[in-house]
């Protein structure tokens, strides 16, 4: 069975980029437009990781963060963190938050294959 990658970002665009990346690689991907939607996904079925943006509306990438690791399902899921945000105390803030990785926009398609290769291996 493919490890399944739930991705959580407010853009469509990106979405789909990183769906059809992963999905390319031989993941299974489900996608949500922001945490509320995230959260009800994760608890709806079981994901093996997840890539969240930063910015969103209704609930940022920290918070979603914040709170997959309060539970006992996911505390141990990798999370990936990806932002616009470049500045270390924002990678600071995301590692803080929980995240195993923070990537910056715009990600090259190695780079996220390789890091969820990695965090999946």
């Amino acid at each position: 069975m493919k490890p399944k990658i739930l991705i959580v970002d407010d853009s469509n665009i990106v979405l789909n980029m990183h769906a059809y990346i992963l999905e390319g690689s031989g993941y299974s991907c489900a996608m949500a437009e922001n945490g509320y939607v995230a959260l009800e996904l994760l608890f709806r079925e079981p994901f093996q990781l997840i890539v969240t943006d930063v910015n969103m509306p209704k609930m940022d990438g920290y918070e979603l963060t914040r709170r997959i690791r309060s539970s006992e399902q996911y505390r141990d899921t990798p999370v990936i963190m990806i932002s616009t945000e470049r500045e270390a105390a924002d990678k600071i803030r995301g590692m803080e938050a929980g995240a195993n990785v923070y990537m910056v926009k715009p990600t090259q398609p190695e780079a996220l294959v390789t890091k969820v290769n990695m965090l999946l291996a």
